[in-house]
């Protein structure tokens, strides 16, 4: 029998293979609160990558149990179509059936030093985004970071049973300095902070981009050995990652990211849009040639908002030659457009209206505040602290 959250695999299931052997019974462990006290009756088996996750998400709802899921975004900047395919269209369908918890990161934003103001306004322009976008803060707990102090205190105690080593196999923190980051703790000690925030809420579930796999690890391995150590007080988090749009490409081919300055921003005006679309590095393929869509950014932009049947089309025309790639750019900027006027004309809305954005935001930060102060009330017991 695995616990919730423990590392398991669903084999394929017949017509009511899931229904509770009988003389089974339910843990009775009492060391977690009473939401976490739910238990599987599974048969291990060799994983299978592609449905693992999948078939997890698939037998709670069989069961009509409730999965936590966890997520948060910095905020380093105004939100660009990556950040929508990548993470926070997931985070939207997530919704549906889901325990969800998102949060806005700007402890994590201040590792880079941006300025007051920039952290302030970037906040307020996440919150819009999503909101803008779909994220319902009745039915999802939504909030900041920073409005939410217990978490950083957890920090602190996870901090002190989390080996140097954990940390500096992290490959983020060499990428970021080799990139021109200013190598400070706060960047080294990222990984265990968003520990803290993932292990604070007894997250089940967390939807990161492919880069972040490596730290939801390291936030396993802390979990564990804490638990070890101090009894069981958290949960084991999964990550979640839809490999087919993990990774979003920029203007110039790499990923897309505010740090390399090829994002292609969901709000920004129409026509800064189309002069980004129309600046994608492509080959040096004749109009006349064939071409590889796979191999193409242009391609793959338009794989995230092009109707199924228009897109057979452009495949076709990519390998039938006669096609140049300014014409597939222009279609593709339309496209964009087309696809995030709606979303648009709310946010415009929400601009006119900041205090009801604020006013969220602390209603979410009330509701985090409540979940998180239980968890680090255990967490201290567990380590002997204020008893």
């Amino acid at each position: 029998m695995h616990r919730l959250g423990q590392e398991f695999f669903l084999p394929p299931v017949a017509p009511g293979a899931l229904e509770k052997p009988a003389g089974k019974t339910p843990s009775s462990d009492s060391s977690l609160p009473p939401r976490k006290r739910k238990t599987l009756d599974i048969v291990p088996r060799q994983p299978y990558p592609e449905t693992e996750l999948v078939w997890y998400l698939w037998s709670f709802s069989v069961r009509r149990m409730v999965l936590r899921v966890l997520s948060g975004i910095q905020p380093s900047g105004r939100l660009h179509i990556g950040n929508y395919f990548g993470a926070m269209r997931q985070h939207i369908e997530l919704q549906q059936g889901n325990d969800c918890f998102f949060f806005i990161a700007d402890y994590h934003a201040l590792t880079s030093n941006p300025s007051p103001q920039e952290v302030a306004k970037h906040s307020l322009d996440v919150a819009m985004d999503y909101i803008a976008l779909g994220l319902d803060t009745e039915k999802t707990v939504f909030w900041r970071q920073s409005d939410v102090c217990e978490v950083t205190e957890l920090t602190w105690l996870l901090s002190c049973i989390t080996p140097m080593g954990l940390l500096q196999r992290c490959t983020s923190y060499k990428d970021k300095v080799a990139q021109g980051a200013s190598p400070n703790h706060g960047l080294f000690a990222y990984p265990v902070l968003q520990a803290a925030d993932i292990l604070a809420f007894h997250s089940d579930i967390v939807p990161v981009g492919a880069d972040q796999k490596q730290h939801i690890e390291v936030t396993r391995d802390i979990a564990m050995r804490f638990n070890s150590a101090y009894g069981e007080v958290f949960t084991i988090p999964q990550d979640y990652i839809i490999e087919s749009v993990a990774v979003v490409p920029g203007i110039d081919g790499r990923k897309m990211s505010k740090s390399y300055g090829n994002t292609i921003e969901m709000f920004e005006p129409e026509d800064g849009i189309k002069k980004k679309v129309m600046k994608i590095v492509t080959d040096s393929t004749p109009v006349e040639d064939a071409k590889e869509p796979d191999k193409c950014s242009v391609f793959a932009l338009l794989k995230l908002v092009a109707p199924p049947e228009e897109l057979a089309q452009w495949q076709e025309r990519y390998r039938s030659g006669g096609m140049g790639y300014g014409e597939a750019k222009k279609r593709l900027a339309e496209l964009i457009i087309e696809f995030f006027k709606p979303f648009r004309r709310k946010r415009t809305e929400l601009e006119n209206d900041l205090d009801y954005v604020r006013e969220m935001l602390a209603n979410g930060a009330r509701r985090a505040k409540a979940v998180a102060a239980e968890t680090l009330t255990l967490a201290r017991k567990a380590m002997g602290l204020g008893i």
